[in-house]
Parts: structure tokens; C-alpha cells; sequence
């Protein structure tokens, strides 16, 4: 069961590691608070998303089910074309920008909506007290904060090469379309 739930965590924290990547590439000098802020409320919101799918679930499951997708796909959608726009304008200060802290709050609910289905998945697999949903929830928290401490590190490192060719804002913006787009893609097929 362990081994399920880590797959599960490294699989949701994927999208996080990409952002992350991104947002170390936008934040300019390494700012441990930003990347510690920035990991915390994705490894929370990850976290917290599957819960909230849990309890959702027995009123509303075919609601969020039919939805979330949708959701996700569109805040994706505008805030990667929000970055883009503002990056082909070259005003990539007034745009997404991790060392906001809504900036980090909408990119950490944006890339966790999907945890809302593993929640709803938990729920018909049997999932049926809060009690046992806390280690899932505690191992896919602390997976996000891990991917997400890594790829602001990482983006921080290469983001001085990766400017020279391209502003961060634009590479940002098509990524977090493309995540949204993927997200889309998986709940269609």
C-alpha cells in the first residue's frame, strides 16, 4: 500500500516539479523563503485536494468528476497565457511571478486540482474514515514539497541559460498550457 501511495505522490508531484522549475527560472537570485513558500503551499494543497475529493465525494462525486479537468485545463490555460502574453510583451515583473504570494497560492491550486479525483478514487476504493486517508495525504503532501524544493532549484540553476534563449515567461506560460492541455488530454481519452 506504501509503495502505491508514493508512486501516486511522485505521479501528482510532477506538475508541481515543472512549476516549480519555472518559478526558479522567473524568481532571479535564489530566495530560500520563496522556494520554502512555494513547496509548502503545493505539498498543502496537494495534500489537502485529495481529502477534499474524499469528502465531496458521497454528494457530489459525478459533479467534480465531470468538471475538474475542465477547471484545471482553464486556470493552466490563463495563467501559462497570462505569462505568455506578458513575456512577448517583455512585462514579465507585472505577470506570474513566484515571489507573490497569490501568484504562488493560484499556481498551487491550479496544479492540484486533479488531486480531487484521487480523492473521489479513495472514496470508491474503499477509503471510509478520515483516518485512514492521512497517510496517503501526508506521503502525497511531502511528495509535492520535495519535487517542488528540487525543481525551484533546479530552474534557479539552469534558469541564467535558458534566458539567454528564451525569456522564462513565455517557456513558462507554453509549459503550464501544455500542462493544462495534458491534464485535459488524460480525462478525455
Amino acid at each position: 500500500m506504501i509503495i502505491e501511495w508514493i508512486l501516486l505522490s511522485v505521479a501528482l508531484a510532477m506538475d508541481c516539479f515543472t512549476v516549480s522549475v519555472i518559478a526558479g527560472m522567473l524568481a532571479g537570485k535564489r530566495d530560500t523563503r520563496i522556494m520554502l513558500s512555494l513547496a509548502f503551499w503545493f505539498g498543502l494543497f496537494q495534500g489537502l485536494m485529495p481529502l477534499i475529493g474524499w469528502l465531496l465525494t458521497s454528494s457530489f462525486e459525478h459533479y467534480i468528476e465531470a468538471v475538474d479537468h475542465w477547471v484545471a485545463f482553464a486556470m493552466l490555460a490563463l495563467i501559462g497565457g497570462k505569462m505568455l502574453w506578458d513575456g512577448i510583451k517583455g512585462e514579465e515583473e507585472d505577470g506570474i511571478n513566484p515571489r507573490k504570494f497569490w501568484s504562488r497560492i493560484l499556481l498551487a491550486v491550479a496544479t492540484s486540482i486533479d488531486a480531487l479525483a484521487i480523492g473521489i478514487s479513495f472514496a470508491c476504493n474503499g477509503y471510509s474514515s478520515v483516518s485512514m486517508m492521512w497517510a496517503p495525504i501526508d506521503i502525497i503532501g511531502a511528495g509535492s514539497f520535495i519535487f517542488s524544493v528540487a525543481g525551484y532549484l533546479i530552474g534557479h540553476k539552469f534558469g541564467a541559460a535558458v534566458n539567454k534563449k528564451i525569456r522564462p515567461s513565455i517557456l513558462g506560460g507554453l509549459i503550464l498550457i501544455g500542462i493544462g492541455i495534458k491534464i485535459l488530454i488524460e480525462h478525455l481519452g
